[in-house]
């Protein structure tokens, strides 16, 4: 490929080590920085507001919340639902 824009991953860390789901969100840190946009459905809700601007939570097909990824990583229903806080 050649300077990609977009950059669209489905579950990137399912079934990987530990060691591998931070090293492949470390790429998709690194990719984010150099200007490609990242469309990234991801079940590690933390991994993936770690390295993401905006959020978004959907369920049976609907958005049930959304917004910027330090609102969501803040937000009680979010960490007591998906993070286990």
């Amino acid at each position: 490929m050649s300077e990609p824009r977009l950059l669209m991953l489905d579950e990137p860390s399912l079934g990987l080590a530990p060691i591998l789901v931070d090293q492949v969100f470390d790429i998709v840190r690194t990719l984010h920085q150099q200007g490609i946009t990242i469309l990234l459905v991801e079940q590690n809700l933390q991994k993936a507001l770690e390295v993401a601007r905006r959020g978004y939570v959907i369920e049976t097909g609907s958005v049930k919340l959304s917004g910027t990824s330090a609102d969501l990583l803040a937000d009680p229903a979010i960490r007591s639902a998906y993070l286990g806080l």
